[in-house]
């Protein structure tokens, strides 16, 4: 059958190259152009650098300290004060998230996982045996997105912000893609879920729920293990998906021969270590459930199950409320906190209410 044409005769644009032919804000090296010529220039950037023996992706760098780190030791200085550190130098390395230049002067944002650090560059106190071919590299070679280490000296400048005085800098990764408008940020949700990568460069506080994450599943696993209870590892592939009421991935075992399933809970397996013999036992492991996909709803997350012999449903929730109010006093320092505009108070005791009571409550608000 002939393809149909749409309705005023022109073919349906391509959602890809429609996409790459999108043009950078206004602003940068990057300005004015599509992200296939953004790509073309910087790897063209990459064969000059390898031309001039600079490798643009480096093995390793050895940073001395991190952005925060400069805050706390050398906090004190005073507008326009310089300092020499004690090795004659600091090493840091990180994104470069703002670069500006005013003629022989440059300032560089370098982002780290901790912070910002401002680098301040005179083309005359590079080191370099012809600091006018490392001031013009740097000027024509180091873009937005780019990875770099820099090594000097200590300064406050005149207007207060505390920098590393750059004697050297070295490229270590060069960026082959732009970094969204800084002024707009990265606002495609479906983009943001799909390169969460890119969400945590050019918004930092997401990277604060990655931290809070894996503090709140360490705290969870201490608090467990102090309780003297053992951390099991069962098996994600199993014969019959079992211990929930979920429809399970299905896979085949190539040197078995047979079907498998992922695993929809783990609660089997840990009941069969307490019949064993192990007393209390708790896994913090990945759970897949083929079911619906939304932004809260994931077929593949973490779940905690733990499960202690000669304890009943009491015990259990005296457990479960002492590790909730302990995560969250370790966490935040308090019990009263703010979430997503609500305020969560985590002050014990918990109301107890049965299963009965809260399925007929929300019966009654539904109808």
């Amino acid at each position: 059958a002939k393809d149909e044409k749409p309705k005023g005769g022109k073919p349906k644009a391509d959602n890809t190259n429609r996409r790459r032919r999108q043009r950078q804000p206004k602003g940068g090296s990057d300005a004015g152009s599509t992200l296939d010529e953004i790509r073309a220039t910087r790897i063209e950037k990459v064969q000059t650098l390898r031309a001039a023996g600079l490798e643009p992706y480096a093995y390793r760098w050895d940073s001395t300290i991190s952005s925060a780190g400069l805050s706390d030791k050398y906090g004190h200085l005073e507008n326009g004060e310089e300092c020499v550190p004690e090795g004659g130098v600091e090493a840091v390395a990180g994104r470069v998230i703002a670069r500006r230049f005013f003629g022989k002067l440059a300032f560089l944002s370098l982002r780290d996982e901790l912070g910002t650090t401002q680098l301040y560059i005179e083309k005359g106190t590079l080191n370099d045996k012809s600091y006018e071919e490392a001031f013009s590299h740097l000027k024509n070679l180091v873009d937005i997105g780019d990875i770099i280490g820099a090594k000097g000296t200590l300064k406050r400048t005149e207007k207060g912000e505390l920098s590393i005085n750059v004697t050297s800098f070295e490229m270590l990764t060069k960026s082959l893609q732009p970094l969204p408008d800084k002024f707009h940020g990265l606002t495609d949700i479906e983009k943001r879920y799909r390169q969460r990568y890119v969400d945590m460069i050019v918004n930092p506080e997401v990277r604060e729920v990655f931290r809070s994450r894996a503090k709140i599943t360490a705290l969870i696993r201490r608090f467990l293990e102090d309780r003297e209870f053992l951390e099991m590892e069962t098996p994600v592939l199993q014969s019959n998906a079992g211990g929930a009421d979920a429809r399970p991935f299905c896979t085949y075992h190539n040197a078995l021969g047979r079907d498998m399933t992922l695993r929809i809970a783990t609660e089997l397996h840990l009941k069969r270590m307490v019949v064993g013999g192990l007393d209390r036992v708790f896994e913090i492991g990945r759970i897949f459930r083929n079911e619906g996909i939304s932004t809260r709803h994931n077929p593949e997350f973490t779940s905690v199950e733990v499960y202690q012999a000669y304890a009943d449903i009491s015990d259990m929730l005296e457990l479960t409320e002492t590790m909730i109010v302990r995560v969250a006093q370790e966490l935040h320092g308090k019990l009263e906190i703010e979430c997503q505009g609500e305020s969560l108070d985590f002050t014990p005791p918990f109301r107890r209410e049965s299963m009965q009571y809260v399925s007929a409550t929300q019966l009654l608000c539904f109808l």
